[in-house]
């Protein structure tokens, strides 16, 4: 195979007199990825997307345990509150300077959405739904990112982002048909439920441009601090349910604040600057198979059988979307 000289050309390769200047060879550039191959993605993200999945899927054990003691609003606060502590700490050291002017409008736009209303939506449908079908509707949000990113953020409709979406979504409704209890079919709680869902797809595809400016950290920290500045009318109710709750629950606030929100949602906003938003928000259908293990281990709740097919079907569905379109 061919070398070149990076030290530029030797006397034998000059030109002969006479002959026409000849224009150094320019640096050899990385081949592009083509449209619908996913690009190669770091340990650090992969490790970022593990992470994620699995303290998100925490949070629904721990929102159980400690939904008895504390109403959504309050527990929203209260998540946002240790969270932006927490968080904090980290990036006010290292912060050089705030978003200006316009680059504050995103931020401002999924702080309200995702950190706020988001978490507030989800927590009060989940009083009206059992477990299956807010499974199933809130993993109606991978399919709108997909779609919003393909038609906004121009990441295209690769095909096999499609069928895994698909199949991955295929393996929640599995999960959810065979949840142990039945709905409710509460329409409020549905409609929360949805609305949950596309508060953060919204968010996800507005938060993917700010994570070209400032670090996953920082447009992490921003967006909990709007959030939790959002969810102020409810910190009288938190203090009334803190002084009335037992400590294990107040334990259960603090480990939602610090590790599926302060942790989690930096580990995403980092996948999310590494990955395209349509593949990375398909990898959430592993969320709830893996709540069914983590509630297993930590609650003794032993998963049916139509919950660990859905898993495998959700496994089998994300590594598809992975795959490369020839």
């Amino acid at each position: 195979m061919a070398t070149t000289s990076a030290s530029g050309p030797t006397p034998s390769a000059r030109p002969h007199e006479g002959s026409a200047n000849v224009a150094p060879a320019p640096a050899p550039q990385p081949a592009p990825t083509r449209p619908g191959q996913p690009a190669p993605i770091s340990r650090l993200g992969i490790a970022a997307v593990v992470v994620t999945v699995v303290l998100w899927a925490s949070a629904f054990v721990g929102i159980r345990a400690v939904g008895p003691s504390f109403s959504p609003g309050s527990l929203t606060l209260g998540r946002l509150a240790v969270a932006a502590v927490v968080l904090g700490l980290l990036v006010v050291p290292k912060l050089r300077g705030l978003p200006r002017g316009r680059e504050w409008w995103p931020i401002l736009a999924y702080g309200v959405m995702w950190f706020g209303g988001y978490n507030v939506a989800l927590n009060a449908a989940e009083h009206m739904l059992d477990a299956g079908t807010a499974a199933l509707l809130i993993n109606v949000n991978p399919i709108l990112v997909a779609v919003m990113a393909g038609v906004i953020l121009k990441e295209g409709f690769p095909r096999w982002l499609i069928i895994g979406s698909l199949i991955a979504f295929g393996g929640v409704a599995v999960i959810a048909l065979g949840s142990g209890q039945r709905s409710t079919a509460d329409v409020a709680g549905v409609l929360l439920c949805l609305l949950a869902a596309a508060l953060a797809a919204v968010s996800v595809i507005v938060q993917k441009p700010v994570l070209r400016k400032f670090p996953a950290a920082q447009a992490t920290w921003f967006g909990i601090m709007v959030g939790a500045l959002c969810c102020l009318p409810f910190s009288g109710q938190l203090i009334t349910e803190l002084q009335a709750a037992p400590l294990p629950a107040t334990l259960g606030l603090v480990y939602l604040g610090i590790f599926p929100t302060a942790i989690a949602f930096t580990t995403w906003a980092y996948a999310l600057s590494l990955i395209d938003a349509g593949r990375l928000a398909a990898t959430t259908y592993l969320v709830p198979g893996t709540t069914i293990l983590i509630s297993w281990l930590v609650l003794g709740e032993i998963p049916t059988v139509w919950g660990l097919v859905g898993g495998v079907i959700c496994l089998v569905g994300v590594g598809l979307t992975r795959r490369r379109s020839r």
